[in-house]
C-alpha cells in the first residue's frame, strides 16, 4: 500500500510542478485547431474536437484537413499532443521508479 500511496504523491507533484506547460500545451493544440477549423469552414466544437483527436493519435477519421496549410498544421498538432504524451509518461515513470525505490528502502538503484 505505501508504493501506491508513494506513487499516488508524486505523481500529483509532478503534475503540479508541470501545470503551466500542460496548460500551454493544451491551449497551443486547441488554438492550433480552431484556426484548421477557421481554414476548413468547421463548427468550432468539430475543430477541437479534431485537434484532440489528432493530439492524443487517435484520429477517427471522421474529420481531416483538405488545404495543404490545414494539413501541416494538423502536423504540427500531433507533434504537441506527443510531445504532451511523452511529459504524462515521464512523470508517471519518475513516480514509479521513486516509489519503488521507497519500498525497498531507499536503497540505491542498481547500476550496470
Amino acid at each position: 500500500m505505501t508504493f501506491v500511496l508513494d506513487f499516488i504523491e508524486i505523481y500529483a507533484r509532478g503534475l503540479f510542478y508541470l501545470w503551466p506547460i500542460f496548460a500551454v500545451l493544451i491551449g497551443f493544440i486547441a488554438a492550433l485547431g480552431l484556426r484548421i477549423g477557421a481554414l476548413e469552414g468547421w463548427e468550432p466544437h468539430e475543430a477541437v474536437y479534431f485537434a484532440f483527436i489528432t493530439a492524443t493519435t487517435i484520429n477517427f477519421g471522421d474529420r481531416r484537413p483538405t488545404m495543404r496549410r490545414s494539413r501541416w498544421l494538423a502536423l504540427v498538432i500531433a507533434l504537441a499532443g506527443v510531445l504532451l504524451t511523452g511529459l504524462i509518461v515521464s512523470i508517471g515513470l519518475e513516480a514509479v521508479a521513486h516509489a519503488f525505490r521507497e519500498s525497498r528502502g531507499g536503497a540505491p538503484p542498481l547500476s550496470p
